[in-house]
């Protein structure tokens, strides 16, 4: 608790941005360091809060004044023995130029002396997770086998050390780098990106000290000048470094950083180091005062140490008592840092921005034809972009920082040697307890993404711990589920990664070549020139972003692979879904992700776990295969057995029959699983640690038939019993082409688009309509139907821009009319839950809701204002929510987050339902995994708990709400439901599947 206390008083900070959908927004990629887990080379680390604070966000654009470039403030020397005073003043560039291995000149566990100041915390930290474990014991929780014992102290402090002490591990070995490099007067052989880092440190850290002894000396009055001095200017420099590298790597905008995403991300991560600085200087004068106690030297006086005590009881007391509100205050009145507004931020950002612009300098490879070398040039350049919108008039402009070509590859190259913020937790998170209180021990962690939405968090704060206790459980079940790295998939990636990608879904490791200007001055051949080449660059941004991604994803399982479990902490969006709080490397993620990824505990297959790994290879497989009966997929897995055997023993010499799969890495990785079990002696008996899946069935269209009771769309969604699954997608495409070939038949005169079903016809397959069909649920719109259908369209090969836009318009219109008719209790359900909203948000209130688990829902889509920022490097606009809301864009969504605030809740019911009943259980929304042995269980689980959760009078319960909270407003009333039976849920074996 007193862990907790420290946490809510020191790091309280912007609440972390993600998303989403999952982590949509920009995010560093600059994380604590995880020695020795990164043993062989050294990290460096950022807090991962990449948001403004709360009621700010940082994706405005903004009006450009000057760029204040300057000339370099020290100079590249031709020498390596110059040397100014006892410093190393600088260094010969062109010894950084290639890429290599680093050695590691620090390891986290071997320097002791550097984890000291966080010694003191450690004692009410194991007072902290003596609770956490005899809580479980209460609630049933996994228990933690050896909590408390010396290896999962070790893994405790290892963890601490993670989170809190990496900036200064970084800043240590930059300085111990350079005086190396002094002393021997020799350039390390580092990987390229960190040799740039080292030549930029030293003089970004002068320039820093010199502003920090302005504003000492009161030579500086600028609106940064209280926060600029209150961090080392090592430590700032080493933060604003990797900052900048991580929003160009990551950002999205191909070797560009935007100013004001920047300037907020760098300002946010100063201030939280200054948080963590001060409680780590605190800690160790503390030390030190004890230190010159025993030694003799006088120390803090007895008055002080007693009043100390005394303060310290009074707290403890207070903790005991469950006055928090109390305590907090105690705490924060010793607590000299206070939370910095936006203005702030983006003011000590932009300013880090423009002395690091004025002293990094790249030295370009020289040319062996030039007479002398090439002159070192600018890494980053101030400038601005233009950006203008289709069938809008005008224009906006906003700034970027545009990195040097040389940097933007090195960092394509350089992620492994990088660290990852909200890195996977060597032990089991803290279980939730409050919008800020749970899951890291020191990182700001909060229980809700709300990307500054100020009602949403306060309703979430207001809400009664009890109340929310349900999805606290869920998410804390979520995250004790332990994960390891299946090292024989890693090494397969590995091997394909190195040799140049472009297998398995990786992107290839190059770039298309740039087509050749015409020779000849040609109108038409210069525009389709100019075309492709436009075509051609796109095409190697997209690459270059998919490389940065998946180095990145190897970096986390590389540096997670000797490991012998870890977790993944969870939170959730505003609509109640689960989201693991690690980034990059997560069971959320793509094909890739989920290979790797396996259970560290193993359970016998048993005889029903060998079928059911069986029915999961046919399934990864696809292609129609997952189609089929389980007798089908079983029969598919025992007739390709020889080809299984292979790819498990060769994967990349064989047959390489594992490519076909439409989840490659999944399916090789059940392959080599399965293998490994038929040839053990005893198959039942093999251990597996293999994550099978169950998937429900469109599962939106699930949720509308339940609450509608509609008879035919729950039989169309395997809601019901039938011989073999039940595919909606195949359904709508029979449907649509039924009205097809009846429009066919009509006068072209008369009916215009019988000429284009016509065309249709032979192109209608579940393909075409299947994407259209997934968005119905979340409201897809008449055009939204048709682009999609569009796409599809181009894919087979229909060019001709008239004749595609005429079929598209007309196909989406039979798409969404098959569907009307297919699923009309769902489209009455839409539309009800739309008119409600709409007449919510027409009185200026946003629509709000509680899910059946409990959470309150308020949606955050209000228009935007602006906030000008005047800085030294530009004027920065953000965005900020005002008081009006979106009433179009209320009514539009409410449908699409009702729906998912019930699957997240029927997520969480099965979660906590499996947890109890002893299984191993982790979700992906509609997809619910366990161990191969426990698939029967966990299906009985979860349809028992979608018919618990659909037997409460959930559409009754909302408008019931909406009346309470409106009573002078006049709602529609409920639509009419069917009579389909609920239980037969519970017999339907393929309603996951």
């Amino acid at each position: 608790m007193w862990r907790n206390v420290a946490k809510q008083a020191t790091l309280k900070s912007q609440l972390k941005s993600l998303n989403f959908p999952p982590f949509p927004r920009t995010h560093s990629f600059l994380g604590a360091s995880k020695e020795p887990i990164f043993s062989g080379k050294f990290k460096f680390h950022s807090l991962n809060n990449t948001s403004p604070r709360p009621g700010f966000r940082a994706i405005g654009e903004i009006s450009t004044r000057e760029d204040l470039m300057g000339k370099p403030s020290f100079a590249f020397l031709r020498n390596s023995d110059s040397t100014i005073g006892n410093r190393c003043g600088g260094f010969c560039p062109r010894g950084y130029v290639s890429v290599a291995e680093a050695v590691s000149s620090t390891d986290v566990e071997d320097n002791v002396s550097s984890a000291d100041e966080v010694q003191e915390l450690l004692p009410e930290m194991r007072k902290e997770e003596e609770k956490e474990e005899r809580f479980r014991r209460r609630r049933g929780l996994n228990a933690n086998p050896g909590i408390g014992s010396r290896k999962h102290r070790v893994l405790r402090r290892r963890q601490v050390k993670i989170e809190a002490e990496t900036w200064e591990l970084a800043t240590k070995e930059y300085k111990e780098l350079l005086k190396d490099m002094c002393e021997h007067k020799l350039a390390p052989n580092l990987p390229y990106m960190k040799s740039l880092f080292l030549g930029w440190f030293e003089p970004f850290t002068d320039a820093i000290t010199k502003e920090q002894e302005l504003i000492r000396t009161g030579k500086s009055r600028q609106a940064y000048a209280p926060y600029f001095d209150l961090l080392p200017a090592d430590k700032m420099s080493v933060i604003a470094m990797h900052q900048l590298a991580a929003i160009v790597m990551t950002g999205g905008e191909h070797g560009c950083a935007r100013v004001v995403t920047a300037a907020c991300m760098i300002g946010d991560a100063i201030e939280q180091e200054i948080r963590i600085h001060n409680i780590l200087e605190k800690t160790r004068k503390k030390k030190e005062n004890a230190d010159d106690s025993k030694n003799g030297v006088e120390g803090e006086s007895p008055a002080v140490m007693k009043e100390q005590e005394n303060l310290r009881k009074r707290v403890t007391d207070l903790i005991k008592k469950q006055k928090l509100p109390a305590v907090r205050k105690i705490v924060k009145g010793k607590d000299d840092s206070k939370s910095w507004n936006a203005d702030a931020r983006a003011k000590v950002g932009s300013r880090l921005i423009e002395l690091l612009l004025r002293t990094a300098y790249i030295q370009p490879p020289c040319d062996q034809l030039a007479d002398s070398p090439s002159e070192p040039r600018p890494a980053f350049v101030h400038t601005s972009r233009t950006v203008s919108y289709e069938n809008k008039k005008g224009a906006k402009k906003y700034g970027v920082i545009q990195c040097d070509p040389l940097v933007l590859k090195g960092l394509e190259k350089t992620a492994r040697h990088m660290v990852i913020p909200y890195m996977p937790m060597l032990v089991p998170p803290l279980r939730w307890r409050g919008f800020d209180k749970g899951a890291h021990l020191f990182l700001p962690s909060y229980v809700m993404r709300i990307h500054g939405a100020k009602q949403q968090r306060e309703a979430v704060k207001r809400a009664p711990r009890k109340q929310l206790q349900p999805v606290f459980e869920a998410l804390d079940t979520l995250g004790n589920t332990k994960w390891r790295v299946n090292k024989s998939v890693l090494s397969v990636v590995d091997r394909i990664w190195s040799n140049g990608g472009c297998l398995a879904d990786l992107v290839d490791l190059s770039d298309v070549p740039l087509p050749e200007k015409p020779e000849i001055e040609d109108e038409a051949l210069l525009k389709k020139w100019k075309w492709k080449l436009r075509a051609v660059k796109k095409e190697n941004r997209e690459r270059h972003a998919q490389r940065c991604d998946i180095e990145l994803k190897l970096a986390v399982a590389r540096k997670m692979k000797d490991e012998e479990g870890f977790y993944y902490p969870h939170n959730i969006d505003f609509r109640g879904r689960a989201y693991p709080m690690h980034p990059y490397l997560n069971h959320l993620g793509s094909d890739l992700c989920r290979g790797i990824l396996e259970f560290a505990e193993g359970r016998p297959l048993g005889k029903s776990g060998l079928r059911w790994l069986k029915i999961h290879i046919a399934n990864l497989f696809a292609g129609g295969v997952d189609k089929l009966s389980y007798e089908g997929r079983i029969a598919f897995t025992e007739n390709h057995l020889d080809d299984i055997f292979d790819s498990a023993d060769k994967p990349l010499d064989g047959k390489r029959w594992w490519l076909h799969a439409e989840d490659p890495f999944q399916f090789l990785a059940v392959c080599i699983n399965l293998t490994e079990a038929l040839r053990s002696s005893s198959p039942e008996t093999y251990i597996s640690h293999i994550p099978v899946h169950q998937d429900g069935s469109c599962n939106g269209l699930q949720h509308y038939a339940a609450l509608g009771r509609d008879k035919l769309g729950a039989a169309a969604v395997n809601l019901v019993a039938g011989e073999k699954p039940a595919d909606v997608y195949s359904g709508i495409a029979a449907r649509v082409l039924d009205i097809m070939r009846r429009d066919a038949q009509k006068d072209p005169d008369v009916f215009p688009d019988a000429l284009r079903a016509k065309e249709l016809i032979n192109q209608v397959d579940r393909k075409l309509v299947k994407q259209t069909v997934m968005t119905s649920v979340y409201g897809v719109t008449y055009i939204g139907a048709r682009d999609q259908i569009k796409r599809r369209l181009k894919e087979r090969g229909i060019t001709e821009e008239s004749d595609i836009f005429g079929c598209s318009c007309y196909a989406a219109k039979v798409t969404l009319t098959a569907l009307g008719e297919m699923f009309e209790a769902a489209r009455s359900i839409m539309n009800w839950l739309g008119d409600c909203a709409k007449i919510i948000a027409s009185e200026n209130e946003p629509v709000r809701w509680t899910t059946p688990l409990g959470l309150p829902v308020v949606q955050p889509y209000r228009k935007l204002g602006t906030h000008s920022i005047k800085t030294s490097l530009q004027v920065l606009i953000l965005q900020k929510e005002t008081d009006k809301v979106m009433v179009q864009r209320q009514r539009t969504a409410f449908p699409p987050n009702f729906v998912h605030s019930l699957d997240s809740s029927h997520m969480m019911m099965t979660a906590v339902a499996c947890k109890r009943a002893g299984l191993n259980f982790a979700g992906v929304h509609d997809s619910y995994w366990t161990h191969a042995c426990d698939v029967d269980e966990m299906n009985r689980i979860l349809r028992e708990k979608f018919v618990e959760l659909y037997e409460t009078h959930i559409l009754e319960n909302l408008l019931e709400s909406f009346e309470k909270s409106f009573p002078t407003l006049s709602f529609p009333p409920l639509p009419d439901r069917g009579d389909f039976e609920l239980r037969e849920v519970l017999e339907s074996p393929y309603f996951f599947n």
